[in-house]
């Protein structure tokens, strides 16, 4: 049987303030522990629990897609499930927040690196396992819920603009907290404090709950979707493929999670070891973020005029042209490096800002498509798509450090090789040079969805809404 669906508009409370705060606070509280993890837990188990790269490079690989498979379920089960309260997303994170923070915390107790090398391995996998499933319980119906909060294309942009500062804010505090307070410098030389490391964990998991809370309280689910019977798996999946725009953020999102996990990690090697100016590592990781601030005011601006897909194609032409100026040139100089990273890391930051609205989009036109409004699916399998990124990313840079000769620690780091430092030079610039130019690629030949395509799907499902 074909589910026949039901969906209605709660317009008792109209979209304001309260939901764009509201929704920004849900992606602070995700960033919390997800910076943690994807920008500084490597370097932790390499300098702090001594575990060897190519170990890590496996168990991030194994997490992420275990994660994947975790957001697909998770995203299946909200599509079929009842209503609670005439909300759907909502009540998943009221849930599930709490086993997320005390995973996350559970991850970084240093002391588990007094016990033999094999239990201390088992210890980190089961507890970044278990973090990883718990995160897809919280961020798939968090996700989702930015398509049920409106129907109204503006109010989505600004949904996923408030998402990113959100995001970003998390992230800036972290971002922050780690090199000032847990690195420090012992006998002339930069190093972890495993025991400040967990006590700044603890601390994001308590804001973290915090703001969760503030999140499910301060928005509202408007647009509510009933059915008489869940849409056959088989259906389902054979309705996607149909959906162009759909495989190919699927794909365009491989490739900037990609760049945007390795990212943070490459940045603290770069600044530990290449310039060896922690300080400056703190500046440049902020700067970046604030980059979301500078360029959140034109994105309204850009959408309307340009369209989603237009500007943020020359947006990543930008990054690529400063990253392989980067690549060219191999500079020491500080000042400049951070001039040339921070210009062309605002073509990544247009799409990073952009991309819930890009999967917003794609929501809308598979319903153009097969009638059939399933949101928690559609966001699972893009989600899908940034957790196979993030195992990739993970598994690559761990890979890639162990190939490159870098040498783990038990005590916070060891010294490098020029031939190691040099290649955590090129890694850091290489990598988004390679990705924005394949972004370009995929949004100029394959992403279908242009200003003029989305404006006519918003026609079409607003006469199916009248009707």
């Amino acid at each position: 049987m074909i589910s026949e669906q039901k969906i209605t508009a709660d317009r008792s409370k109209p979209f304001g303030w309260s939901d764009k705060i509201g929704y920004a606070f849900g992606d602070m509280g995700n960033n919390f522990s997800f910076t943690l993890v994807a920008a500084f837990l490597m370097i932790y188990l390499t300098n702090i629990m001594g575990i060897e790269p190519y170990i890590i490079a496996i168990l991030f690989l194994l997490a992420r897609l275990i994660d994947a498979f975790a957001d697909l379920a998770v995203g299946r089960w909200l599509d079929i499930s009842k209503l609670r309260n005439g909300n759907r997303f909502k009540p998943w994170i009221d849930i599930y927040k709490y086993p997320l923070v005390i995973f996350a915390v559970l991850l970084c107790v240093p002391w588990v690196n007094q016990l033999e090398m094999a239990w201390r391995i088992a210890y980190v996998s089961i507890v970044y396992l278990a973090w990883g499933i718990f995160y897809s319980f919280v961020n798939i119906p968090y996700g989702s819920l930015s398509a049920a909060i409106s129907d109204n294309a503006y109010e989505k942009t600004s949904l996923s603009t408030w998402r990113t500062m959100g995001a970003t804010c998390g992230s800036m505090i972290v971002n922050l907290a780690i090199p000032l307070i847990v690195i420090m410098n012992i006998d002339g030389a930069k190093k972890l404090n495993g025991d400040r490391f967990f006590f700044v964990v603890l601390a994001m998991g308590v804001l973290a709950l915090i703001v969760y809370s503030l999140a499910t309280r301060m928005t509202k689910e408007r647009i509510k979707v009933e059915r008489s019977e869940p849409l056959p798996l088989k259906k389902l999946f054979s309705d996607m493929c149909k959906n162009r725009a759909l495989i190919a953020l699927v794909v365009l999102d491989l490739v900037l999670v990609l760049n945007q996990n390795l990212n943070g990690v490459n940045m603290t090697y770069l600044f530990t070891y290449y310039f060896g100016n922690i300080e400056a590592l703190a500046i440049a990781l902020t700067l970046q973020s604030l980059l979301v601030f500078a360029v959140a005011p034109f994105v309204s601006y850009l959408t309307t005029n340009f369209g989603r897909r237009e500007s943020t194609m020359v947006a990543l032409t930008i990054a690529f042209v400063m990253f392989s100026a980067l690549l060219v040139l191999r500079t020491n100089n500080i000042f400049l490096y951070m001039t040339l990273n921070i210009i062309g890391n605002i073509g990544f930051t247009v799409f990073y800002i952009m991309v819930w609205a890009f999967i917003n989009d794609v929501i809308d036109n598979q319903q153009v498509i097969t009638g059939i409004r399933e949101v928690g699916s559609i966001y699972a399998v893009n989600s899908f798509a940034r957790k196979a990124a993030q195992a990739i990313a993970g598994s690559f840079g761990a890979a890639v450090f162990a190939f490159i000769g870098f040498v783990p620690s038990t005590t916070g780091g060891a010294e490098q090789s020029e031939r190691v430092i040099t290649g955590i030079y090129y890694l850091a610039n290489g990598i988004p040079a390679f990705c924005s130019i394949a972004a370009v690629l995929i949004l100029a030949f394959w992403y279908p969805l242009s200003k003029k395509r989305i404006n006519e799907n918003i026609e079409i499902l607003r006469k199916t809404m009248d009707n």
